[in-house]
């Protein structure tokens, strides 16, 4: 990676390698909401010398991770809308109902102590409404009509245009990418406190492994599959 990338949207550069998101991650550079910001901007804005994220990034490129290295821009959409659902739509059905269950231990145990719990404990509550809404609408609308041009040709469906309901999933992202930022700042960047049990730190670890993963989730529909989707219907109704 080189110099003339800085003019280049930071959630297009991590959709080429998802392992360069631990790096964005790390700089508290947001690559899914905020990835049509450049390079360049998103360092101007944290005070970043953009040389030392370049170098970072690089290295990221050189290493192995455990961050999948499949390169989803090549997928079909098809292909990429039934990992979305089988990999981080799975993951939020399963993991959400769990950190809620520990939420509510924590709280119940530590709230006199610790009363920012209560702030906690609504942020992701709430987050928890918004996200189950959110799946639903894209499992039941949004993707069947991407799996339907992308199988058939046909780019005739109820919405009008796929940039309707996709606009509403961008909007939606944005307000879980906020939720997400409320819970980093409450918990201290997601560090259970000196006093704090066993559940206490299980939850604060499952918050920024959720944090993690919604970040993933959001960059492969916002920064791959949306775009695609958009391109591919005028592509279609072009002839």
């Amino acid at each position: 990676m080189s110099e003339n990338r800085l003019e280049t949207p930071i959630g297009e550069i991590v959709a080429e390698n998802l392992n360069r998101s631990r790096v964005f991650e790390q700089y508290g550079l947001d690559y899914c909401c905020g990835g049509h910001v450049t390079l360049n901007k998103a360092c101007q804005d944290k005070g970043i010398d953009p040389n030392e994220l370049i170098t970072a990034l690089e290295k990221a490129d050189s290493e192995s991770s455990d961050v999948e290295k499949k390169d989803w821009r090549n997928a079909g959409l098809t292909e990429l809308a039934d990992h979305i659902e089988a990999t981080h739509h799975a993951y939020l059905n399963k993991e959400l109902p769990r950190l809620n269950g520990l939420m509510e231990k924590v709280v119940n145990a530590h709230s006199e102590r610790h009363p920012e719990l209560s702030k906690v404990a609504a942020t992701l509550g709430a987050l928890t409404a918004e996200l189950t809404q959110h799946l639903a609408k894209e499992e039941q609308a949004l993707f069947p009509i991407i799996r339907q041009m992308d199988q058939t040709g046909d780019a005739n469906h109820h919405c009008g245009e796929v940039a309707n309901p996709i606009r509403v999933m961008e909007m939606e992202h944005n307000t879980a990418g906020d939720a997400l930022a409320t819970l980093r700042k409450l918990t201290n960047d997601f560090q259970a406190p000196a006093d704090g049990c066993t559940t206490y730190q299980a939850l604060y670890l499952g918050l920024a492994e959720m944090e993690f993963d919604i970040h993933q989730h959001i960059l492969k529909e916002s920064s791959i599959l949306f775009p695609r989707a958009i391109a591919l219907e005028e592509k279609l109704k072009q002839g």
